[in-house]
């Protein structure tokens, strides 16, 4: 096998909390190696565009407390194509690149898988704030959105006791209830509705209401933005039944607050040791896999597992919320 001489990082998908510490720890852990490192703008669209820059330790310095991405992330419909990503494998040949690691979820780790699967080497860093990637029991950014969450459901629940309101928050969350959920149950949420499973507005506003009759002052309905049970629906049917209910129901939308948060201390430790051990696999001359974390041990699975593929919350946890609102 050829021996490494550069390679390359890029974040891609979602900005999540703790993308900078993980591109900070893969540029100094290849720098240690002795390697070239150069960063790839906006995700695989700056891959296709070829718009790459050397990166230094000292270009990497001041961001592991940065939320976001400083190098960017983009989607890239071109990438898609097997004429895309050609062309993103001539601009890496072109500097003469070896490798790549790419931050991201689960839609960037399947780009991962096509061009490792397209004989270049590639190594994944599990990063989503959803949290829903197979390989890893946490990934960078999931900490951070969950307390973000949290934060404003502690401000909600003061401002409904205040006022004997219930509140149904909305979070991140199309596919996947992670953060609805770990938030939900932190927080001490009557009711949390998940894309993972079915509830309807009528079973929420009960729960809302048997709240009001046992003698709550407020109550709160955490909500994933993708859940069947929307906020549309909740407020549709709370019109209806507004009276038989109890609680004046109020709506929050966090919404992409969720994401521009400055990362936890667990989101920056998480990334910096899943960036460095992204390059000690590649020292090792292994490539094709994630990198996570699974029961508190970096762990590394073969893209070919995780391409396609999503992790659902665990909708078992919903009983528990539900005993600890009682």
């Amino acid at each position: 096998m050829v021996p490494l001489k550069k390679i390359a990082v890029l974040t891609s998908g979602g900005d999540a909390p703790g993308m900078n510490a993980a591109v900070r720890a893969v540029t100094r852990g290849a720098l240690a190696q002795g390697w070239e490192v150069f960063g790839v703008r906006n995700g695989y669209a700056g891959l296709v565009a070829g718009t790459l820059e050397p990166l230094l330790a000292r270009d990497v310095g001041g961001i592991v407390q940065r939320g976001g991405t400083f190098l960017g992330s983009a989607r890239s419909r071109e990438f898609k194509e097997t004429s895309g990503r050609a062309l993103a494998l001539k601009n890496l040949a072109s500097r003469g690149i070896d490798a790549l690691v790419v931050i991201g979820g689960n839609g960037s780790q399947t780009g991962s898988a096509a061009l490792e699967a397209e004989g270049f080497r590639v190594v994944g860093v599990a990063s989503t704030i959803d949290n829903d990637l197979y390989g890893t029991d946490v990934s960078i950014g999931s900490d951070t959105a969950i307390n973000i969450t949290l934060e404003a459901i502690d401000r909600l629940r003061t401002t409904a006791s205040s006022h004997q309101r219930a509140f149904a928050v909305e979070t991140m969350g199309r596919e996947c209830g992670y953060i609805a959920l770990m938030a939900g149950i932190a927080g001490g949420a009557e009711v949390i509705a998940l894309p993972e499973s079915e509830i309807t507005p009528a079973e929420v506003a009960g729960r809302l209401r048997a709240g009001y009759q046992r003698g709550k002052t407020h109550a709160l309905a955490v909500i994933a933005e993708g859940a069947r049970c929307g906020v549309k629906e909740l407020m549709r049917h709370y019109e209806e039944e507004r009276a038989s209910i109890g609680f004046e129901l109020r709506v929050t939308r966090l919404g992409h607050v969720v994401r521009g948060g400055i990362p936890s201390a667990a989101d920056r430790v998480l990334a910096t040791r899943l960036g460095a051990a992204a390059v000690e696999h590649l020292a090792r001359g292994e490539h094709g896999v994630l990198i996570g974390s699974l029961c508190s041990e970096i762990a590394a699975t073969p893209l070919a597992e995780i391409a396609g593929r999503t992790r659902p919350a665990d909708a078992r946890l919903l009983e528990l919320a539900r005993i600890m609102a009682i």
